[in-house]
């Protein structure tokens, strides 16, 4: 074997050997396994949110006992965890498998293991339907991907979301955490609003409803005259317009609306 054979060689061994995965290495040396900041994962690389972020995005969607929160690509567990040290059950959905050892592990020490569970999978594939909640730090295009779901969900639902947005949807909040959060400081809230598109009976006549997320448009026609709508708007089920100058707002309930009190009521046509 030459000299310079040798020596590729073992430039290669130490390559492939700096290269191979933190489990590996922390396997070999004994120790648990330790993200590093910046670390590639399947569809982001990891950045975790500063812990004062966290408690901010949590106190934005006021959670509760009652509530279910997931997270996707959770990392190292943080925003379940935290979530479930406020008596929400929570669920983190990661694709690195020792990310998620490590977050119950952190789950467990934290003595939340009980509320706070971590599954390995694909955030894409996984079913968020029972999620009241959903605390993210994922970049826009990976929101923009899971726009479909998040509207699927039921309406009132809350998306708290680390600094980035989502194409076409306006925050129903923005706030900024104070303390020590480096570059990552601010944090939106959605609501999930209701879906009201479509034509609706009213004892005034037919309303016709378009809706961007939550903003609506559209007109009240009655007695053949079309009246536009203005300041169209939902915040999940709560449903506000005016036509006419008459202010309307209500609650939406599947193919049903009513205002306060029963001062008006709209039934969906053809639904």
């Amino acid at each position: 074997m030459s000299i310079v054979y040798r020596v590729i060689h073992a430039l290669l061994v130490v390559c492939f050997l700096s290269f191979a995965g933190g489990a590996v290495a922390a396997e070999a040396t004994g120790k648990p396994y330790e993200p590093v900041e910046g670390q590639e994962g399947k569809d982001v690389v990891w950045v975790p949110t500063p812990f004062v972020l966290v408690e901010k995005m949590l106190d934005m969607a006021k959670v509760t006992p009652q509530d279910f929160v997931m997270d996707l690509g959770s990392g190292d567990g943080r925003n379940v965890i935290a979530a479930a040290k406020r008596g929400a059950q929570a669920l983190g959905v990661e694709y690195n498998p020792d990310m998620v050892e490590l977050s119950k592990r952190a789950a467990a020490k934290e003595g939340v293991a009980d509320k706070a569970a971590f599954v390995q999978g694909d955030m894409y594939e996984a079913d968020i339907s029972q999620a009241t909640v959903l605390a993210l730090f994922l970049l826009t295009e990976n929101l923009n991907k899971l726009a479909p779901k998040f509207l699927n969900l039921r309406p009132g639902a809350r998306i708290v979301i680390n600094g980035f947005g989502i194409d076409g949807w306006d925050p129903d909040e923005t706030a900024r955490a104070d303390g020590d959060c480096g570059s990552w400081c601010t944090a939106h809230l959605f609501y999930v609003p209701a879906k009201v598109a479509g034509t609706w009976r009213l004892p005034q006549g037919e309303l016709t409803l378009e809706q961007s997320f939550q903003k609506l448009s559209g007109t009240l026609t009655s007695g053949g005259t079309s009246t536009p709508i203005v300041n169209g708007r939902l915040r999940g089920d709560q449903i506000s317009f005016t036509v006419g100058g008459a202010k309307y707002s209500g609650r939406v309930n599947g193919d049903t609306m009513r205002g306060a009190n029963g001062t008006w009521s709209a039934t969906r046509l053809n639904p």
